[in-house]
């Protein structure tokens, strides 16, 4: 993380594919005009990666581009994906592997309630403000899968981690013989505890005294019984003001929707992370809002959590406000508290005001993803 005494920060851009290149240059300038009024300057680096790339060039992400992008101070991502790419292509070639060469362990997911945004059900006057922090380098997520189509597998199941490496294999046999899948997903106590730690500072930077820890242990003892006694564990040795709660996954996400203001910070290994946060987001009035970052001890990245949306792209539509958010995450991490303060206030000057036609198109007016844009500009 760099210090906001340097004054310029050099910001890596990987805009991706459908609305992405759109909403990526509204939050650009936006960050910009937020930071210039600070006296603080970002030089912006385009990288092209992504499907038109990818389909012109048969290249993903080479490691030159990797190897640059690490001299940065942070990155913007627009949304990867396009349904002329087989999917999972892009999704691990780009996204998973960014996150996982620069070992971005926190997945951050802010879900808070905006003026004049509809939400699908009633708050009764109360207010959204939830985060998730959600482990973003192990569970699932980490790439050790293969499928068999003869009813045998003998896989190498090898990686790398920013605190580890793990080497060995996989041998299964299946009788009768059929054709089978097999996920291997891993918790360490290196990464709960890190993962804990932060969940921790971010209650306690919110002035609250509760986290609640998203799992499925009672079906899924090893994997996710590891995971709660870890966080509880890390959380009681380091953090004793916090108390820490534990919720199954599935009784969460009906609690959520009862009631979606009644949690603050929500600490999820990755899969539950991934879900319960895109839940959030839609309580909180759609992904049009859903701004995301991708933490980690060296370059993070920042990005909507919407995906590309094909259908859209090109005809204005595009609703750049969880762009724009993402970027005020990326100013807060890199030190500047000031300007991402001035972009969260901006945006929520720009909805409170607005009525009808000047509200994005997503939420019925008729403003296009550029006057969104110039609109929050007006209010910085």
């Amino acid at each position: 993380m760099s210090c906001s005494e340097d004054k310029k920060f050099s910001i890596a851009v990987v805009a991706g594919d459908g609305i992405g290149p759109e909403v990526i240059s509204e939050a650009r300038r936006v960050a910009e005009a937020a930071a210039s009024a600070d006296g603080v300057s970002l030089k912006w680096t385009e990288y092209p990666f992504g499907a038109s790339h990818y389909l012109r060039t048969n290249e993903i992400l080479p490691d030159s581009a990797l190897n640059e992008m690490r001299a940065h101070s942070a990155m913007m991502l627009g949304a990867i994906g396009d349904p002329a790419v087989k999917p999972g292509i892009l999704e691990q070639g780009i996204l998973l592997r960014l996150r996982f060469e620069f070992d971005q362990y926190i997945n951050l997911r802010p879900a808070m309630s905006l003026p004049n945004v509809p939400t699908p059900v009633p708050l009764n006057g109360r207010k959204i403000d939830s985060v998730v922090i959600r482990e973003n380098t192990e569970d699932l997520y980490m790439g050790l899968g293969r499928v068999s189509e003869d009813g045998r597998l003998d896989a190498p199941m090898d990686l790398k981690r920013g605190g580890y490496s793990l080497t060995g294999r996989l041998s299964l046999e299946i009788s009768p013989s059929m054709a089978f899948a097999a996920q291997t997903a891993l918790n360490t106590e290196f990464g709960v505890e890190r993962i804990t730690r932060h969940a921790c500072q971010m209650a306690r930077r919110r002035g609250e005294s509760v986290i609640t820890v998203v799992s499925k242990s009672n079906a899924v003892p090893a994997l996710y019984g590891f995971f709660e006694e870890i966080a509880r564990k890390t959380a009681d040795r380091e953090f004793p003001e916090i108390k820490c709660n534990m919720a199954n996954v599935d009784a969460l996400c009906y609690h959520l929707v009862r009631d979606p203001a009644a949690y603050g910070v929500l600490l999820c290994p990755n899969l539950f992370g991934d879900i319960v946060s895109d839940l959030q987001a839609g309580l909180a009035g759609g992904m049009g809002t859903a701004a995301g970052g991708n933490i980690g001890d060296g370059l993070s990245m920042f990005e909507p959590v919407h995906g590309s949306a094909p259908d859209i792209a090109g005809t204005g539509r595009a609703n750049p406000i969880a762009a724009v958010l993402s970027g005020a995450l990326m100013l807060r991490h890199l030190g500047l508290d000031g300007s991402a303060g001035r972009v969260e206030r901006a945006v929520s000057k720009y909805l409170e005001g607005s009525r009808g036609q000047d509200l994005p198109i997503e939420f019925g007016g008729n403003f296009t993803c550029r006057q969104i844009g110039e609109a929050i500009i007006k209010n910085i």
